[in-house]
């Protein structure tokens, strides 16, 4: 009987610590993008990296455009 008086506590005490982490983890928004690991598998990582590229290059090209016509 004597065993209750150190497990309620240790079970409060963790109880609290996952809340915590819980309330934690959406506040920081780890939970905002479920999809984007899980579809990332799917893809080889040369092509992240050419769309990366690609993508960089464009927003280079589309502010030059923007600065060379003022």
């Amino acid at each position: 009987m004597s065993i209750i008086y150190i497990l309620i506590p240790i079970a409060i005490i963790l109880t609290s610590i996952a809340i915590y982490l819980f309330f934690w983890a959406v506040k920081t928004e780890q939970f905002d993008d479920l999809e984007k690991q899980g579809m990332s598998i799917l893809f080889d990582e040369d092509e992240n990296i050419a769309t990366k590229k690609t993508t960089e290059t464009h927003s280079e090209n589309t502010a030059k455009n923007d600065t060379g016509s003022k």
